[in-house]
């Protein structure tokens, strides 16, 4: 199991996605798991958290499911606070390889996030909330993951997302050695590559 974390606009969806696809793996992203799920829209359109005791049941779900069905799985944006680390932490440190920050500079990230176009990209004030939330949750996050001997690696988001993958592909590899390349076409339409959260 990998765990990929990176700021909004630093494509770690669309580098999940594709690394999902590369090995074969299962990719799971929380904010799809909770919409699957239904009955959190109204918490989402405020612009509220969903309760960690509700994340974790369903991502713990997700991941069971997964791994009942023979996937490996690369979480995306999950844990995203103490409580769901100290839980991920507790009850799944064997399962996890390591950790992937994609790293890209917040002048490059305004420019993405501009081209995205989604509501909640248009200001400026908004979206410098949202990088300072992940900031001060991934710096706690960390050293909770690190307690476990679970090595987190940083790999450089600048660049053409092909470029990108390439070194995840390298880091995914020297993190999980068994993890074999089941394929390099990942042009197949299926996969959106555009830098997404």
């Amino acid at each position: 199991m990998i765990i990929l974390f990176g700021l909004a606009g630093s494509g770690k969806g669309t580098q999940g996605k594709i690394l999902s696809e590369i090995f074969g793996w299962r990719w799971l992203s929380v904010g799809e798991a909770i919409r699957q799920t239904g009955g959190y829209e109204d918490i989402i359109n405020q612009g509220g958290l969903i309760p960690d005791e509700d994340v974790i049941r369903i991502m713990d779900k997700q991941i069971l499911k997964a791994e009942e069905e023979g996937f490996d799985v690369i979480l995306d944006g999950y844990p995203r606070d103490v409580d769901q680390a100290k839980y991920i932490a507790e009850h799944m440190a064997d399962k996890i390889d390591g950790a992937i920050i994609l790293e890209v500079p917040k002048e490059e990230l305004y420019d993405r996030l501009a081209l995205r176009g989604r509501d909640d990209d248009k200001e400026k004030s908004s979206i410098d909330r949202r990088f300072e939330v992940f900031e001060s949750n991934i710096n706690l996050i960390l050293p909770i993951l690190e307690s476990k001997n679970i090595p987190v690696e940083r790999v450089d988001g600048v660049g053409k997302i092909e470029e990108v993958t390439a070194r995840a592909v390298e880091v995914v590899k020297k993190l999980n050695p068994d993890a074999t390349e089941q394929t390099t076409d990942v042009n197949g339409g299926e996969i959106e590559k555009s830098y997404g959260e």
